[in-house]
Parts: C-alpha cells; structure tokens; sequence
C-alpha cells in the first residue's frame, strides 16, 4: 500500500480516542440499564454478577463499535442517517449480548428486559455525545447562545422559508468566522408567520417586505433570495425593493445542485440577469427521460456548443450506455469530453471530430457507433454573419441536417431530435430560411416514418438562449467591463429568452411526448418562453446590476438594426395549426408541409448551389421552397456589420 494511503498518525490517535470513548459508554450503559430496571434492588444484587456481566458486555460492544467503524460518523455534522446507524449499532450489541451469555451462563440472573433497557440507553448515550458536540459548534448548547466575533459580519434577510434557508442558518452558526448574521426570515409561501427555523424567526410576508426593512434600517445590510423557485418577475420587484433602501440583493444555490464539495461552502452570489428572466421551473418527468435515455446509446450533433454542451451534460446525468460526442470545433470538443471526464469517469464515450456537412464522414460515424437516440444540435445561428453568404447557412443547417437525418433513416434509429429556432416562422434572413428548411425535411420524414411505425422525428422550436455563444448576455457584460457604451440596435427590439438548462430540459421533455398529436407525424414542439423580452430592458437591467445607472455611468447607443434582422420574433408561423400537448410548456404546430418529393428536389438544387457559392441562387431555390421568406437585400460578400460593431441581439 502506498504511504499516501495510510492514515496519519493523527488519524490514528483520532480513531483511537473516538473507539476507547464509545467503548467506555457502553460500560457505563450497562450498570445505567440494570439500575432502570432494578432501581435500588440493584445495590442489593449480586455484585459478582454485575461485574462479569459489565465485563463480557463491554467485551461484546468493543467488537461490534470495532468492526462498525462509528469512528468515521463527523460528530459536528451529525445527521438522521447517522443516528440511525448509531441505533442499529446498539441493537446489534445488546443482541450479540444477549446470545453470549445465553451460550455461556443461560442468562442466569439477568434481567431479560435489561437488554431492551439498554439499547435505548447505549443509542441516547451515542447519538448524545455527538450530538453535544455538533450543538457546541453550532453554538447552541441549552439556552446558551456563545457570541462570536461579529466585527465583519454582514446582517441579513432571508426571502423565503426553505431548504435553502434552513442550510444557510445552519452553517452560519457552525462557523466562528461565518461572513453572515441572519436577522430573520421573509416568508414567500404559506409557512405561519411567528414560527422559527433553527431558532430565525419568521418576521412577515414578502408583500410586507418594505415595512420590515425599515424595522431593521439601521443594522439590515442586504437581502438574501433562498427560495429557488422565485424568479422572473418577482426578483425584479425584490431588486427594485432593495435598490429603493440601498440594500443589496443576492441568491442562495439551489441546494440540489450543490456538489458534496460545495455544500460545505454554500456561497451566496449576486442575483444576475438569468434571475431576472427565467421562469419557475417547468414540471419534469424525469422518469420518462430516464426511460428514453438510460442504458441507450446516445449521438450528440454540435456536443461541444452552447445548447449541445448542456444536452451532453444532462444526457450523461441519465446513464446512457454509451455516448457519442460529434462537432467540428477541436477545442469546444476537448472541453466538454474533459468536463465528462471529471464528472461521469465511468461513463462510456467517444469524442469525434467531424462535419455534418460530410456525407461519408457521418455515415462512417453511425457506422461505428451505432446509436440508438441522436439529439441534432450542430448549426450555424449568427444572422448578421451568415446573411451575406446563404450558401453557408444552407451547407450546415440543410445539408448538414438532411445527412444526419438521412444515416438516422438507414441505420433505423428509433429517435431523432432536431434542435430549431423562431427565426425559423416566417422567415426574413438566411440562417431563418434554413432552419425553416430543414424542419420541413424533418417533418417530411416524420410523417412518412410515423406511417410504418419507424423512426420518429422530434423538431423543438424556441427561442434565444442566455449566455449560448454569440448572445447578448456575454456581449453586454464585455461592453460593461470594458466601460461602455453598451449598443442595441433598436429601441423596441424584443425577444424571446430562456436559460441554456431550461431549453435543454425541455428538449428532453419534448423527445418523450407520446401524444397522438405528436404521433400522427409532422408536428413542431415549441417551447412556451414565457413574455418577449425588450432588449432595450435587458441593457438597463444588467447596468443597475453592476450597481451603475444607465445613461450616467454606461452610455446606450442605438446602432441601427443588422442585415437580416426583424424587431420582433414569433414562435408561431400564422399558416400553422397551434394544438396543445399533454405538457404545459410546449405547444404543438402542424405546418402545410409540401410533398417530400418535392422538399427533396428543392434541396438538391439548393445544396448544389450552395457548393458552387452561388449565393443568389441559393435565395432565389429558398422562396421557391418558403413562399413567405422575404430576405433583406445584402450584397454578395458584404461583410456583416457584427464584424464592424458588436450590437446586441442574437
């Protein structure tokens, strides 16, 4: 055995000391459940019996403390698990007890009822003294409170009656040097008001917030969101609260998304733009994704992207037997095979670079890998970018989308899930036309497959993404270190935002419906993204974040809107047919879909041309194939105006 692997001599005194305590409270337990048996008949018993009987118990209990290893319980973060394990501990010693002396003595003048007595007594005495020592921490012994230094401390308000908040309370009061005082607790739900958690009371109502900020005006330093289903709307009334008193507002993590390292830690972190604008959590059925996903061999099209680095995360979280991770960019690639790494070393897969423009190349990988599920989430999405030149967009998004579904066909996978954007309705520029175009090859095959019960065709349609590459978000931010000015190229453009988690849940959600609407075939799934948002807003917001005020400290320039680009975005083409689904957050949409002969025709001439780089063209076989695309007028080769002056839309 290697040396770093032997515990230290500390280590060893530890468990030492830990193992002769616990044996010392098993003697005394004993002679405790005699007395509560016997009461002062004991002093008249028989003494040499008492002692052997002491004797042989703490004989027993040292075996059984030994081999139970109860050294390894944290006495300062004592829990309900270990304290059962403490009981059974004491169960199996007294048993183990009762069944030696049996053997030996055939229990001859001891009480048969001093056994039971005892286990009580041993588990009290056990789960006491560790119990004792995590209140000493916690600072808490009896009625006593010991006072810590509080020199550095931050006082605070807790937003919400929660999981969250009852950790929160509790590390604080472990931590001599904890950062935080809670004053009290704002309840966001139904729990009374006067009630306590972990000795914090509950103060009042959020809506009476106000009234209780001013209680605590001269000590209150911030507020604290611990209930993680409160955002959107709500936060930004708490952010304009605390702005009004000068206070600061800041969120607790999620308890179940901390780590084992982490939850140690429990760092508080300023509420950021994705509080603002994500919704509550849509309800999952998780069990249906597992079914899906567990023990299946998964494809991942654009893995090492924004939406296709989450999808591979939560994909893994389901235990596919094996996963395959396919994009063309070396470097994201790297990353995110890295990431899964580190988090699921276990799992099986397989990192490939490729293009899915590459007819050969994909069908080698199906080939090779054989999978069972493929999430299509490989494309091209920059507007301004890909305007001047069509022929790009439709290679990646069209051709490249056709070659992944086509291998999906021949190779009989049972799911295909392609991942499409709102650009896609009615579309004014050339990377929404494509999309367009390549949800109406999905759809073809769809309604073709559905037919002989063969491969199913899931599109998912939504809308912009947080903080995915090229977004507003982490454009606003670098503009905001960089000082300004931060550019929106209109007033009243608006959009439609969801988080990265989010859209991916709902993907996955989107891959398991099973509603006849969905299965008759050609049907989009769109994602309900909740209200449009201004981005005009959106740049206010993030400024007053960062504790600037907008148009004194960061200027906004209005910069004009980019070729391609339209105020507004819809999720719904007015030609489609909106049916609901069996989940709340996501619509059915059946567009007329044309004859799949003809899709195919339109897409071999528009390929062909796009390989050519005849990008007029490329327009021209696009209206052909949308009847409602009306494409800005950009010259061929004109270079975006994003290359110019990074405005902010997506």
């Amino acid at each position: 055995m290697a040396s770093k692997d032997l515990p230290s001599s500390g280590a060893r005194q530890r468990t030492a000391v830990i193992f002769l305590f616990d044996v010392a409270l098993a003697a005394i337990s004993f002679p405790i459940a005699l007395y509560l048996r016997l009461g002062t008949g004991l002093f008249a018993y028989d003494w040499d019996l008492i002692v052997t009987s002491t004797s042989v118990f703490t004989l027993v209990a040292a075996a059984v403390i030994f081999q139970s290893k109860l050294h390894r319980i944290p006495w300062r973060y004592i829990s309900v698990d270990d304290a059962m394990l403490l009981g059974r501990t004491a169960l199996i010693i007294n048993i183990a007890f009762l069944v030696v002396m049996f053997l030996t003595v055939r229990l001859d003048g001891i009480p048969r009822s001093s056994v039971v007595i005892d286990t009580m007594v041993l588990t009290a005495l056990l789960i006491g003294a560790r119990l004792s020592v995590r209140l000493w921490y916690e600072k808490q012994i009896g009625l006593l409170r010991i006072s810590g230094d509080r020199t550095n401390t931050q006082s605070v308000l807790l937003i919400g009656a929660t999981d969250e908040a009852e950790a929160f309370i509790r590390k604080m009061a472990r931590d001599p040097k904890a950062q935080y005082r809670v004053l009290g607790i704002v309840e966001t739900g139904s729990r009374p008001i006067g009630s306590r958690i972990r000795g914090i009371k509950i103060v009042g109502d959020v809506d009476k917030l106000p009234g209780i900020i001013l209680s605590y005006r001269n000590i209150l330093s911030s507020l604290v969101l611990a209930d993680p289903d409160m955002r959107g709307e709500p936060v930004r009334d708490l952010l304009e609260t605390a702005r009004s008193h000068n206070l600061k507002l800041d969120r607790l993590p999620q308890i179940s998304l901390l780590t084992k390292a982490s939850a140690q830690e429990i760092n508080v972190r300023p509420v950021d733009v994705e509080d603002l604008l994500s919704r509550p959590q849509a309800e999952l059925d998780r069990d249906a994704m597992a079914t899906l996903i567990g023990n299946k061999r998964v494809l991942v099209t654009g893995a090492g992207g924004s939406i296709g680095s989450e999808l591979v995360r939560q994909v893994a979280s389901f235990d596919p037997s094996h996963l395959t991770l396919f994009d063309n960019s070396e470097f994201n690639l790297y990353e995110i095979d890295r990431q899964l790494g580190e988090k699921y070393s276990t799992l099986s897969r397989s990192a490939i670079i490729g293009n899915v423009r590459d007819t050969d190349h994909v069908e080698r990988v199906f080939s090779q890998e054989q999978p069972e599920i493929v999430f299509h989430a490989a494309a091209l999405k920059h507007v301004p970018m890909l305007e001047p030149q069509p022929s790009q967009a439709v290679l990646t998004n069209v051709l490249g989308t056709k070659n992944i579904a086509d291998a999906t066909v021949r190779h009989g996978i049972d799911t295909m899930v392609m991942i499409s954007t709102d650009k896609a309705t009615h579309p004014v520029n050339a990377m929404g036309a494509s999309k367009r175009i390549a949800e109406t090859y999905c759809q073809s095959l769809d309604i073709d497959a559905r037919k002989n019960n063969q491969t199913r065709f899931v599109t998912v349609r939504f809308g912009n993404v947080l903080g995915s590459a090229g977004s507003v978000i982490p454009l606003f931010e670098k503009q905001l270190r960089q000082g300004g000015p931060i550019t929106v190229t209109h007033e009243e453009m608006t959009r439609y935002f969801m988080t990265i988690r989010e859209a991916v849940e709902l993907v996955l959600q989107a891959a398991t419906l099973r509603d006849d609407t969905v299965d008759e075939g050609g049907a989009i799934l769109v994602l309900d993204m909740g209200k449009p948002v201004k981005i005009l807003d959106m740049a206010h917001e993030m400024i007053k974040l960062a504790g600037l005020t907008p148009r004194e400290d960061i200027e906004i320039k209005i910069t004009g809107l980019r070729p391609g680009e339209r105020l507004y975005e819809d999720l719904f083409d007015d030609a489609e047919e909106l049916l609901p689904t069996s989940h709340a957050a996501m619509m059915a949409a059946r567009p007329r879909v044309a004859d799949r002969a003809f899709v195919e025709k339109g897409i071999s001439a528009m390929v062909q041309a796009a390989g050519a780089g005849d990008d007029i063209a490329v327009r021209e076989l696009m209206a052909r194939l949308i009847p409602d695309f009306t494409s800005a007028e950009v010259k061929v080769g004109q270079t975006p105006s994003s290359a110019q002056s990074p405005n902010a839309t997506e």
